[in-house]
């Protein structure tokens, strides 16, 4: 049943089922036990063999799966970092200092949102390490964790996808160049052609105009609404009834010794070491060769967390150590405890990646990106809608898949084989459109593993962020379409860029004339 229709039904069991009962693990589970079933037409031996080999090959694949162990104890690493840095009182000291120099809600989220754009190395390590700094500011304002979830997905990936100095930027070049060889029209290199697609990117010009405008005016649908006006009424910036990856459970004994540096000095060893791993990796293997296009694009990525994560650990361990003088509440006793906690802590986000892989590796098995891209091979659909057919198609799969390199990885090299024979002229147009439509569809998916951490780095209910993030993610596709479309028909990146800023500006007059009828109504009263 590899490749065909039949290959859609797990992704879609797991995540209609999520969306109904919010129970993630319960819904991922069926996705895993439905595409096991489906990939050995229902043999109960075989699904058994299917079931071992997708969680085996997680830590296994062949030999030591480094990128996975790797992820999943950076993860662990970063919970023991929050823990100790709660322990030191860091995280109180932060929010006291940044109140001082904060002095709104509405600058906490700004800040929030520049902290996402400006820390673009790496999605991954955006998610968490923007939630780590952000989470005390935003916490202090009364920002709900669903409203932070919300803004740091949406400046992880959209800034990741466009810069070429970052793992996916690295990625995305190789792969161009691979579509680009042997092509003598040609005129540019795959970084020009990357670096032409990124204004074409409509869909991530209007995920971060939104986001922005978001953080600036109080502008909250449906389920954002809900959360928001719990955190600043009733102070509930999370419901406590639900599991939050990265949460503290442990009550830690509360001091005034606490410093910013407690919090500030083991971020900034995470980013450095990160960022000095990930160049020195490069480098190595790239034979050592001092060209930063081709160290990024070698460069072991979960590796070099794992190595930055280690050092801002053992940083903010020693940070405790080093009260033991003077803070009365400070004992050799609670390193183990903090250490146990900060694990606890991050368990719950372990798991849901664990079996968002084990579904992802199956999906993969049943070829269901093989068929979703396949539709777009039809030689009847004329040549000016292909940009926006390509970018809801690359939209479905990371949705269905829950990974957008999964998605613009089979995509890309498809959609530059048909634009080169049909349109070379909408060539940039249309693989820009992949890569828009795989960040959407990762934005909405509820199993995408960029989701999941978005949720964790924020303490946000995973279910909670997928909910709240969903209008605001759909409305930059709409506005993304009509920028796709336009250039399809028109060829004009200046036209299609102009359709996209006259809805926006249209979209935020719309929007600031009803903030601003709310906030009379609620003076009134």
């Amino acid at each position: 049943m590899e490749n065909t229709i039949f290959s859609i039904l797990p992704p879609i069991i797991a995540i209609v089922m999520v969306l109904l009962t919010r129970r993630v693990l319960l819904s991922l589970g069926v996705g895993i036990i439905s595409a096991a079933l489906i990939l050995t037409s229902f043999a109960p031996v075989g699904t058994l063999q299917e079931l071992f080999t997708s969680f085996q090959i997680i830590f296994w694949d062949g030999g030591f799966n480094a990128y996975n162990v790797f992820i999943l104890l950076f993860l662990l690493l970063l919970g023991i970092i929050t823990a100790f840095v709660s322990l030191s009182g860091g995280s109180h000291a932060f929010a006291d200092w940044a109140s001082k120099r904060v002095k709104s809600r509405r600058g906490a989220k700004v800040l929030t949102v520049a902290l996402g754009i400006l820390i673009f190395i790496d999605d991954y390590f955006n998610a968490l390490a923007v939630g780590q700094v952000a989470r005390p500011i935003t916490d202090r304002y009364k920002v709900s964790r669903a409203k932070l979830a919300y803004f740091i997905d949406s400046t992880a990936a959209p800034v990741c996808v466009v810069s070429p100095v970052s793992s996916w930027g690295a990625a995305i070049i190789g792969i161009i160049a691979t579509i680009l060889a042997g092509q003598t029209f040609v005129e540019y290199s795959a970084l020009e052609a990357f670096l032409w697609m990124a204004p074409m990117n409509f869909y991530v010009i209007a995920a971060l105009a939104i986001v922005f405008f978001v953080a600036y005016r109080d502008v909250d649908f449906g389920e954002m609404k809900k959360h928001e006006v719990n955190a600043i009424e009733n102070g509930q910036l999370y419901d406590p009834e639900k599991s939050i990856p990265g949460e503290m459970k442990e009550e830690f004994p509360s001091h005034s010794h606490g410093r910013v540096l407690d919090l500030l000095l083991p971020i900034l060893v995470l980013v450095a070491g990160t960022i000095a791993a990930m160049l020195w990796t490069g480098y190595q293997n790239a034979g050592q060769q001092l060209d930063i296009w081709l160290i990024f694009e070698n460069t072991d990525v979960p590796l070099s967390l794992l190595v930055g994560g280690l050092l801002g650990t053992i940083t903010s361990i020693v940070l405790y150590l080093l009260q033991m003088n003077k803070n009365e509440t400070a004992n050799a006793g609670w390193i183990g405890k903090g250490i146990w906690a900060g694990i606890k802590s991050m368990m719950g986000a372990v798991l849901i990646l664990i079996f968002a892989w084990s579904l992802t590796y199956l999906i993969g098995a049943l070829e269901t990106g093989t068929y979703l891209a396949g539709i777009v091979n039809d030689g009847n659909i004329p040549v000016s809608v292909l940009p926006v057919l390509l970018f809801l198609l690359a939209g479905v799969m990371a949705f269905s898949t829950g990974t957008s390199w999964g998605s613009f990885g089979i995509l890309l090299p498809i959609a530059g084989t048909i634009m080169i024979e049909a349109a070379p002229e909408l060539l940039l147009a249309s693989l820009s459109a992949v890569l828009a439509g795989a960040v959407f569809g990762d934005h909405c998916s509820p199993i995408s593993d960029t989701t999941i951490l978005s949720s964790t780095g924020a303490g946000s209910n995973h279910m909670d962020h997928v909910a709240t993030q969903l209008p605001y993610a759909l409305t930059a596709a709409a506005i993304a379409s009509v920028g796709y479309l336009v250039i399809g028909l028109t060829g004009s990146l200046l036209w299609s860029l102009l359709a996209v800023v006259i809805i926006l500006a249209i979209l935020f007059v719309v929007w600031s004339q009803r903030t601003t009828i709310l906030e009379r109504a609620r003076n009134a009263q």
